[in-house]
């Protein structure tokens, strides 16, 4: 297990394109992936078949006007794993009047 790990933070290192084509969090145990955006804290990652994303550990890895919202992936053991949060611009919705 540990060297997929291992060979994950490689694909990330390398760039996008070869963290898409890993499908990574699908394939390795929620709390492995938990601790790669812990140790990380701004990681772009493959969680399934679309395009990777970029996931952070906490608010203070996104630019002053986003939000962090908690992000839930699919992983090995897990169907709704947290490994982390994304950062987006917020809506509407997301103001409590």
């Amino acid at each position: 297990m540990r060297c997929f790990a291992t060979a994950l933070v490689i694909a990330l290192a390398v760039g996008p394109a070869a963290a898409q084509t890993r499908q990574a969090t699908p394939r390795i145990a929620c709390a492995d992936a938990m601790a790669l955006v812990k140790r990380g804290g701004d990681v772009t990652i493959a969680v399934g078949a679309g395009q990777p994303e970029r996931v952070v550990r906490d608010r203070s890895f996104c630019d002053l006007s986003e939000i962090a919202e908690l992000r839930l992936v699919p992983t090995r053991d897990n169907p709704q794993c947290p490994i982390g949060y994304r950062c987006r611009e917020p809506g509407f919705e997301d103001w409590n009047w």
